[in-house]
């Protein structure tokens, strides 16, 4: 799959709407009781960056940046300003604690960013694979690192030079983006007078390795 490591232009962005989607079958049986069958593990995030009216240079700048991805055939970065950060919001500025990415067991060096949603009960752990480049931070146990690993921000995979010690907890801390795609081949833009257009702009999330 071909992917661009560009940030959808913020400007445009800004107004967008939308979130995580699962797919859920769910059969009723007799007395109203219900059968659901979860058949995705990770949801795909769908917005639209319909902001409403947009000025003619945004109209322009999308029409730009639409075109270099060829409609529905490239991805890229887009910002979720509703979930953006490694912080428990989702909007607080990133700490080298916020996110356990792993236990050391003296072997592995390389360990995926995620992000866990929920409580100690019932939780979520989502793969974070696209983080922004300079907002990765990260520790082991009660100490931060500020060298002796790097991180690959096109895969979100934090590698130590020496394999951390076995039991030892590993965290991170992070902003990032959401790998999407066009959902539309067709842009479509309508024009109020001269100097203001609207558009439909459905994004859909693309896997990534």
């Amino acid at each position: 799959m071909s992917f661009d490591e560009i940030v959808f232009p913020l400007s445009l962005s800004a107004g967008t709407s939308g979130g995580p989607c699962f797919a859920t079958e769910v059969v009723t049986i007799d007395g109203g009781f219900e059968r659901r069958n979860q058949k995705w593990a990770q949801p795909r995030r769908r917005y639209n960056a319909q902001a409403g009216v947009v000025t003619m240079r945004e109209a322009a700048l999308l029409t730009a940046f639409f075109q270099a991805r060829a409609g529905r055939a490239r991805g890229f970065r887009l910002r979720d300003a509703s979930d953006c950060t490694s912080a428990a919001d989702g909007l607080s500025a990133p700490d080298w604690r916020d996110q356990e990415i792993g236990i050391g067991d003296g072997v592995t060096t390389q360990f995926q960013l995620v992000k866990t949603y929920g409580n100690a009960s019932v939780s979520f752990a989502r793969e974070i694979k696209k983080p922004v480049a300079g907002s990765v931070r990260v520790g082991v146990d009660d100490t931060e690192y500020t060298s002796g690993w790097s991180v690959d921000v096109t895969r979100g995979i934090v590698s130590f030079a020496q394999a951390p010690a076995s039991g030892v907890v590993i965290k991170a801390g992070y902003r990032f983006d959401v790998p999407v795609r066009f959902d539309t081949d067709t842009l479509d833009l309508s024009f109020v007078g001269q100097s203001r257009a609207q558009g439909n702009v459905p994004l859909i999330e693309v896997r990534t390795p």
